[in-house]
């Protein structure tokens, strides 16, 4: 029986699993089937505290990886099936072949950025595609970049990159914005960003290092294709959390995000605790998901301590 279990091994997973390895908890971590998390699919990292020359994605996983384990934690290389609560309140944790049972559960298993699902996508995330302007803005200054997307992140998005790119686009399949009309009235109004009505992605177009120079255009309305020539893509069509394996053990919002207990990360089952991007359709940033996994674990010893 192990005291707790830790689902997915993003930055709030090895954040809990550095502090409940800590408090003598033998925490055992189960991968995921992206082990290390979104992190792994970005290069440079710049605004992660401690880091001022910034650090790689997947290097700076591997840190925290290093520091679990060095603590005590063990990883299993699975991905997690189904969470059942039983009747004594212990886990049962299916991944694979393989069960466990536990006393405590942390669900960290992240969001998945949507994408467009066009040929040669993934080798090009963290290449000139990428899903958070806040993490990747500030490596394309003076340069176009185009945002797709039509809702209010869509729209945050856009805004932000004004700071650094030189024009930024904003694509959208219809003739007007879905954001709230406090954002897209700002959006519109900003003279460093150009709306692309009626118009879709169809294919993303590289230079000879494999890095994106344009997107392929295709107007909805006229059926025309045209390049457009950016530096980087901002997909900002939503993202999927992961975290439909926990069932009804958890309450969920609209869009699948684990809805956690207020000002907590424990959930309506005693013992399951969520902490990141699961959780978190706001924020989603390395910190503040290592901040949550930080606050998992410490809930998850009290909790623990008091059966």
């Amino acid at each position: 029986m192990e005291n707790v279990i830790i689902i997915g091994t993003g930055c709030a997973g090895y954040t809990a699993a550095i502090y409940t390895a800590r408090a003598n908890l033998g925490p055992l971590l189960v991968s995921g089937t992206q082990p290390g998390g979104q992190l792994t699919t970005t290069t440079e990292v710049e605004n992660f505290p401690g880091y001022p020359d910034g650090i790689m994605g997947p290097e700076l996983m591997m840190k925290m990886q290093a520091q679990a384990e060095k603590f005590g934690a063990r990883i299993v290389w699975a991905s997690v099936e189904s969470v059942e609560c039983r009747a004594d309140g212990t886990f049962l944790v299916r991944a694979g072949s393989e069960s466990f049972e536990t006393r405590s559960v942390i669900v960290a298993t992240g969001a998945a950025p949507r994408h467009l699902g066009l040929p040669g996508e993934q080798v090009l995330i963290g290449h000139g595609l990428t899903s958070c302007a806040t993490c990747d803005g500030a490596f394309y200054r003076d340069v176009p970049v185009c945002v797709i997307g039509g809702g209010d992140s869509a729209c945050e998005e856009a805004d932000f990159l004004t700071r650094f790119a030189s024009k930024v686009y904003l694509i959208h399949r219809r003739d007007k914005l879905r954001a709230s009309k406090i954002m897209a009235d700002r959006v519109l109004a900003n003279p460093k960003i150009e709306p692309v009505w009626n118009s879709t992605v169809s294919a993303y177009l590289t230079d000879d290092q494999g890095e994106m120079r344009a997107v392929q255009l295709h107007n909805l309305s006229t059926g025309a294709q045209h390049e457009l020539k950016v530096a980087c893509v901002f997909v900002a069509i939503g993202h999927v959390p992961n975290s439909s394996f926990v069932g009804n053990l958890v309450d969920k919002d609209e869009n699948g995000y684990i809805l956690q207990n207020p000002g907590r990360t424990a959930t309506k089952t005693p013992g399951l605790f969520a902490a990141g991007d699961v959780a978190d359709h706001y924020y989603r940033q390395a910190i503040t998901a290592a901040g949550q996994g930080c606050a998992a674990a410490l809930e998850a010893e009290r909790y623990l301590s008091g059966q």
